[in-house]
């Protein structure tokens, strides 16, 4: 599990730190405002929000990330033309790096709200900023040295839930075997730690962390912050998937004050694939984590507020819209709600499942699971495109999968070029009318899969300790069950005129809610789909708000 820090691989200086024209400078000036810094003077210091993003006029600073046990390694120097800053900046969360001026500096510091209108209003000079701040933040990811440290047994399932999480969110992070990394030990005994209360989590800002759950570390680092009570949005998005985002970009760059919540992280199940091969565009293929990611920095680029992670759990009446009542007592107030809460991974009918949840059965196949079975043989049940995606990219890491299906074959379920894909994977073998009856194993670890042959009734047990589940998913709506928002036999959200006359196709029973994506009954279970419904949406709520005459001032002059 260890993960060694690595310095900042820089394979396109020019993009990721480049030298501005004196004119581009000019063009920037009138979105800050001027500020100087002595030699020696602290501008950014990591865990703590920068004052945006810093343009040097004069002078030298150093850009430093830390290195372990109060080391710091220097990223880069900036000089005159260069910034200051990573994609941390784009919505004013804490650094995830260090700035030291090293001789006196002046230089002008654009503040978040006005980096966001310097990207809309000056596109080619945005782009180039925005591709930076980008290249950067993946930079720092793969340094594996910036952001929280995670301390914690190799395999243990809290462990692992941590690393997940903080993977799924893009945050840079590190972590720590404390059974053999040296540098574990010794903060171990530097903070007094008693093994049973591990893992710990040591965050940028100093504070330290037993065993904290995602709401709690996502606040501890600046991921989740207060929500401003007093201000009611034009839209609440529920749900950060495909459907989610893109309904966030639409709005936002549409000029509709927008706020996204998800329980979990963005990306929603499209961030578990490990590659989408058939999405428009992308003719060699993109990880589902560095589509949703896209999406994610887009929505962040037009102005939305996230509040991931924290869980909707009702959603009320109010006057001039609707109140949702989030995670911690907080509410959020908007005009009009859009449902993208997309589904839930179906479990296995397996008594001891829950034991072996977290440490050897995965619903999501990442380079942290990798890493875990590397070299093993794996087994996965699923016979649709997740489930082929998983298994494609487990088979180059694992000794063997073993793809198990209820069918007597792929074909039905899964696209053709995945079926081919599989076939053509030596140490992928597909056992058809196959499923899981039982696991043995013990303190959370898995030893052994049975698996049943519904053909020739014949059982098997096999020596396998990490097992992959990609078995479909329900619609994630039991927190509509008090909302009066009414669902289908199989729990999805209904929608349409058949619903009332006046409704259009995405909205609920519930005049102003909409539903979209996944989650939405009749809806196209597919990345590309969730997409569409996502930017169509956006229209129906410009229709609703233009009829209730609440339309907010900036949507109006769009209108």
């Amino acid at each position: 599990m260890a993960q060694s820090a690595q310095p900042i691989t820089i394979t396109r200086r020019d993009q990721m730190f480049p030298v501005l024209a004196e004119a581009d400078i000019e063009r920037m000036r009138r979105f800050g405002e001027a500020s100087a810094y002595a030699a020696g003077e602290h501008i950014v210091t990591a865990g703590e929000v920068a004052p945006g993003l810093i343009v040097v006029l004069s002078g030298t600073v150093d850009i430093t990330q830390h290195a372990g046990l109060g080391r710091r390694e220097t990223i880069v120097t900036h000089g005159p033309g260069n910034f200051i800053g990573e994609l941390a900046q784009l919505s004013s969360r804490p650094s995830l790096v260090n700035a030291e001026a090293t001789q006196s500096v002046e230089a002008f510091v654009i503040p978040s709200q006005r980096l966001r209108d310097l990207m809309v209003q000056e596109a080619n000079l945005g782009e180039r900023i925005m591709r930076a701040l980008i290249l950067r933040r993946v930079g720092l990811l793969e340094s594996g040295s910036s952001g929280p440290v995670i301390i914690g047994p190799a395999g243990n399932g809290d462990t692992l839930r941590l690393q997940g999480f903080l993977a799924r969110s893009g945050q840079p992070h590190r972590a720590l075997d404390s059974d053999s990394d040296p540098c574990a030990k010794t903060l171990i005994e530097r903070f007094h730690v008693d093994p049973h209360h591990l893992p710990i989590v040591l965050c940028p800002n100093g504070k330290l962390l037993h065993n904290p759950g995602e709401n709690e570390l996502a606040r501890c680092i600046g991921l989740l912050r207060p929500i401003d009570t007093t201000k009611v949005y034009d839209v609440a998005i529920v749900g950060a998937g495909p459907a989610g985002l893109a309904a966030a970009v639409y709005a936002a760059s549409e000029g509709l004050s927008t706020i996204v919540l998800d329980c979990r992280a963005f990306g929603g199940q499209a961030g578990a694939s490990s590659r989408i091969e058939n999405y428009l565009g992308f003719p060699t293929g993109i990880t589902g984590m560095a589509l949703m990611a896209r999406a994610y920095n887009q929505a962040q680029k037009f102005g939305v507020e996230m509040v991931i992670p924290d869980e909707a759990r009702l959603l009320s009446a109010a006057a001039g819209g609707y109140t949702l009542e989030v995670g911690d007592g907080e509410t959020v107030r908007a005009r009009t709600v859009v449902i993208a809460s997309g589904a839930r991974y179906r479990r296995l009918d397996v008594a001891n499942l829950a034991q072996f949840e977290g440490t050897s059965v995965h619903y999501w196949a990442s380079p942290i699971e990798a890493r875990l079975c590397s070299g093993q043989e794996v087994a996965l049940v699923g016979a649709g495109n997740s489930a082929g995606q998983a298994a494609v990219y487990l088979a180059s890491q694992v000794r063997k999968v073993a793809l198990l299906a209820r069918r007597g074959s792929l074909d039905a379920t899964m696209s053709r070029y995945l079926v081919e894909r599989i076939k053509a994977q030596p140490n992928i073998e597909v056992l058809a009318e196959t499923e899981v009856v039982a696991l043995e194993g013990h303190e959370g670890n898995l030893d052994a899969v049975r698996w049943r042959n519904h053909a020739t009734g014949a059982e098997t047990t096999h020596a396998i300790r990490h097992l992959f589940l990609f078995i479909g998913a329900e619609p994630n709506t039991d927190w509509l069950a008090k909302c009066n928002v009414a669902l289908d036999a199989k729990g999805f959200v209904r929608t349409g005129p058949d619903l009332a006359p006046a409704h259009s196709l995405m909205e609920t029973s519930r005049s102003g809610v909409f539903a979209i994506g996944d989650v939405r009954s009749g809806s196209v279970k597919r990345v590309a789909a969730a997409v569409g419904e996502g930017a169509q949406v956006v229209a129906a709520l410009h229709a609703y708000l233009a009829r209730g005459n609440a339309v907010a001032p900036q949507a109006a002059r769009r209108q």
